[in-house]
C-alpha cells in the first residue's frame, strides 16, 4: 500500500498526545504515525481515500502543520 509522508511540527510525545484524538478520528487509528526522531518529524499516513491536502487540513485542525514530502 502506498503511504503519504509529511514534514510536521509534531515534535514530542505531548504533541502526539494532543494530535491523536483528531488524527484517529479523521485518518483512522493505526493508519498514521509520527517519527519524532527524524529532523523533519515525519508523519506517515496510510491514506485510504485521503488526498495530501485532506491530510494537511486534518493536521491543521489538530493544531499542527504538515508539509508533503516529495
Amino acid at each position: 500500500m502506498n503511504t503519504l509522508q509529511f514534514k510536521t511540527n509534531i515534535k514530542c510525545a505531548g504533541c502526539i498526545a494532543k494530535a491523536t484524538p483528531t488524527l484517529n478520528e479523521k485518518i483512522g487509528e493505526g493508519k498514521w504515525e509520527v517519527d519524532v526522531m527524524t529532523l523533519k518529524k515525519t508523519l506517515t499516513v496510510s491514506p485510504g481515500d485521503l488526498t495530501q491536502k485532506e491530510v494537511v487540513d486534518i493536521v491543521n485542525e489538530a493544531g499542527f502543520t504538515a508539509e508533503p514530502i516529495s
